[in-house]
């Protein structure tokens, strides 16, 4: 089992850091109990992406995003960023909005937790709240119709569509894992919502070494309570999204995954949002295969979030 569950030695955070220093470079974290069931040679960590300044992995995406736009030109003084999101990356560009002087519209589903709501409106965005029975289509099709009237007035982020999203991951989660790891990684598991974080994180393990398996989450139904986490074949695909990539694909079901948030706080004492619980449904499912199989593995997820952002919603109401 590796030891290190802090930052890698590299990363040090300097005195009067600002907020984009802060991105990235997350801890990766081992657990206690609801692994205690697997041999010493099979081990699952999560990297903590909550310790993101913006309490989420969103914010690496945001920053490549907004980054990318401004070298472009795509992205200039006076103009106001748009997007659609289901919070944790409206949070991100509200954040970097704030911090760079930049004016953020975002179209977000009305039944958002009320807790990314209150969020948004602190950071003083334009908030345009969508049907909540469309969810996160919705919330794109809403934003497409602004941009198609107003093309000139707005940068349409577009993170579903923007390579920048990827990339984010392909250059940093990615070279992090591989490193905390020193190397041993032998399975990567994601949700897919944008896709981003799947898709740039197992670009470049992939090309470190071609044997790791990635392995896709998403919910077992186009009705689900699995929020940020789309269910692909009934929902609009985005155009980063590589069906390709992953060796293989797991449906999860949102009833394991809330009794997996619950597991996570009152087992482990980690407060983690309904998505990384779905992670490490789907990572305790490869690690369990790889034992009763006599295999060594070292199986490495993602925790979007921690639950902060979610505690007015089931399961811990």
């Amino acid at each position: 089992m590796l030891t290190t569950t802090v930052r890698p030695h590299n990363a040090t955070i300097k005195m009067g850091a600002s907020i984009e220093e802060m991105i990235g470079n997350t801890p990766l974290i081992s657990f206690q109990r609801v692994t205690a069931h697997l041999p010493e040679n099979v081990n699952v960590y999560a990297k903590a992406e909550w310790a993101n300044p913006g309490g989420s992995v969103k914010d690496r995406a945001a920053l490549n995003i907004i980054r990318n736009a401004e070298r472009e030109g795509k992205l200039a003084p006076g103009m106001t960023l748009v997007d659609s999101t289901s919070g944790n990356t409206g949070i991100a560009y509200a954040m970097l909005g704030a911090a760079r002087g930049i004016k953020v519209k975002l179209f977000l589903p009305a039944n958002a937790s009320p807790e990314r709501i209150t969020i948004l409106k602190a950071y003083g965005v334009d908030l345009v709240l969508t049907d909540p029975l469309e969810g996160s289509d919705g919330a794109i099709r809403a934003v497409r119709e602004l941009v198609a009237k107003e093309p000139d007035a707005y940068f349409y982020a577009d993170q579903y569509n923007n390579p920048a999203n990827w990339q984010a991951h392909y250059n940093g989660t990615g070279v992090e894992i591989w490193e905390q790891t020193e190397g041993t990684v032998t399975h990567f598991v994601a949700g897919l919502g944008t896709s981003g974080t799947l898709i740039g994180t197992g670009r470049r393990l992939k090309e470190f070494n071609r044997d790791i398996q990635i392995v896709s989450l998403q919910p077992d139904s186009p009705f689900h309570g699995l929020e940020g986490l789309k269910h692909m074949e009934s929902a609009i695909k985005p155009g980063i999204y590589d069906d390709t990539l992953a060796d293989r694909n797991l449906p999860i079901s949102t009833e394991d995954s809330y009794a997996m948030t619950l597991r996570l706080a009152r087992e482990e004492g980690l407060l983690v949002g309904i998505s990384a619980a779905t992670a490490l449904v789907g990572s305790l499912k490869i690690a369990e295969e790889a034992a009763a199989a006599g295999e060594s593995a070292t199986i490495v997820t993602l925790f979007p979030d921690s639950a902060a952002k979610y505690l007015s919603h089931s399961p811990w109401k």
